[in-house]
């Protein structure tokens, strides 16, 4: 007799499973190919290629790869002061970590460029040392870090809460250094973590739309993002050119998620 089990055997809950994961996943994303492929490999190249399209995804992609990594660092430090400090409002400001989660995103838009802008709270003293806020790249960046922030803090806390501090006593009785014990123990038992988070930030930095169309200025070649792109393609009833941005899109996403999952788990062994 086998042993009795919570949910459902095996046959029902794998064809829920995968009822489920068609219906939300497989099956749009197959009707987003079906429509890109009513355009021939010629007409995909020339939408992909054009100069317009590259800059967006250089913006896109660059920008979200270097939010993810400042949000991986910043996350760090936020979720180790939460994790191993006691201090008036700590509750607070672990709360506050989840605000990016449940505010609007276009709210969020409307206030990074109310700060960023070149009249703003802080974007006038950005101004006086040369580099503008809103309405350009470094504001796409801006935005992208807000709303990916929270992942990496939420993604390494519990890893650093479960660690506890026996290793780290034990390297100081045996005369290792504050920095060396950093690196040789309290590191590499949160770098799983920490490339978890980066993905995460990443991965949702790379669809974001709501917050960046405020504080971008939408410029094409200049401040555009994909997503943007997207939206500009199918206002103007250009669904398969859409259609061909967004597999492309897609397709460059999943490989590149596909690398970052690989190296995670050779340096999980």
């Amino acid at each position: 007799m086998g042993k009795p089990r919570v949910i459902p055997g095996f046959g029902l809950s794998m064809g829920i499973t995968i009822f489920w994961l068609s219906s939300i996943i497989i099956i749009p994303l197959a009707a987003l190919f079906i429509k890109a492929a009513g355009l021939g490999l010629e007409e995909w190249w020339n939408i992909l290629s054009s100069p317009r399209v590259l800059a967006a995804a250089r913006l896109t992609f660059g920008a979200s790869a270097a939010a993810a990594l400042v949000s991986m660092v910043l996350g760090l430090l936020v979720a180790w002061v939460l994790v191993r400090y006691e201090f008036p409002g700590r509750r607070v400001l672990d709360a506050m970590v989840d605000l990016p989660f449940a505010l609007p995103t276009a709210v969020a838009g409307i206030t990074l460029t109310t700060i960023y802008a070149p009249t703003g709270w802080l974007g006038r003293y950005l101004a006086e040392i040369g580099i503008q806020g809103a309405y350009s790249p470094f504001g796409v960046f801006i935005a992208l870090t807000f709303i990916g922030f929270p992942f990496v803090v939420r993604t390494v806390q519990p890893v650093m809460e479960d660690l506890g501090t026996e290793l780290e006593e034990a390297a100081a009785v045996l005369g290792a250094s504050r920095w060396t014990t950093f690196r040789r123990i309290i590191f590499p038992a949160l770098t799983p973590a920490l490339i978890t988070g980066f993905t995460l930030a990443f991965a949702r930095a790379i669809g974001e739309y709501g917050s960046v169309i405020f504080i971008s200025g939408n410029l094409p070649m200049k401040t555009e993002i994909l997503p943007l792109l997207i939206v500009s393609q199918l206002e103007q009833f250009r669904y398969e050119a859409a259609a061909v941005i967004a597999a492309g899109m897609l397709i460059v996403s999943f490989i590149l998620l596909f690398l970052i999952n690989l190296l995670q788990r050779r340096l999980a062994r």
